[in-house]
């Protein structure tokens, strides 16, 4: 019983991966990604509540460790003056499953205030919320159902995101021609650092 009732919240998450919309929004993304961190020098910031915003945090790791330079930014911290880290050139990228979480919605209001011209990329389940009628470039997930049996708890809707968040990081280093060598320099311990390394020694033979 219990194996089955795991077969089928695989099956159901692995639907809502192939259910991804695939649009020429991601090409937009990454070229804005590139355009504002590995030409004008700016970071990519990161944002979300929640589990949500547990994703925009991983995902922000894990763009610094390729090479683009991001950092996550707690919104309700930045109306305490986080929002001082924010720089004209930055560009935001914003995560939130109904669109309407107004920590962000807050957030992109604020950062106007300081910003004007920052540009924010959008992950959303919903095209027609207040959020994503903020958004430069919005990605939506599908809109996928939840497979916490109360439907309310965020598991798939967050294995979308984190899905999304990896496109988003490969296309980019693929854009930018991320080397092993590059890698290794942001990798000094354990199994990846030296895997790098030994990648990148056999580059330069």
């Amino acid at each position: 019983m219990i194996n089955e009732t795991i077969s089928s919240i695989l099956q159901q998450e692995a639907e809502a991966v192939r259910n991804i919309p695939v649009t020429s929004s991601y090409e937009e993304a990454v070229n804005l990604i590139v355009e504002h961190v590995h030409k004008q020098g700016g970071r990519l910031i990161t944002s979300g509540m929640g589990k949500a915003g547990q994703i925009a945090m991983n995902i922000a790791t894990t763009f610094s460790s390729t090479g683009t330079p991001a950092y996550f930014l707690h919104p309700s911290e930045a109306q305490h003056g986080d929002l001082g880290i924010v720089r004209e050139n930055d560009i935001m990228l914003l995560i939130s499953n109904s669109g309407k979480t107004r920590e962000l919605l807050e957030l992109v209001e604020l950062t106007r205030g300081l910003a004007p011209h920052m540009q924010f990329i959008v992950i959303t389940s919903n095209p027609d919320s207040p959020l994503a009628a903020e958004a430069t470039i919005c990605l939506l997930t599908g809109a996928p159902k939840e497979v916490c049996p109360l439907g309310l708890t965020p598991t798939t809707s967050t294995t979308v995101m984190t899905v999304i968040g990896d496109l988003l990081v490969v296309s980019t280093m693929k854009q930018i021609n991320f080397s092993y060598a590059e890698y290794a320099k942001r990798h000094h311990g354990g199994y990846l650092g030296a895997k790098s390394r030994e990648q990148s020694n056999k580059e330069n033979k």
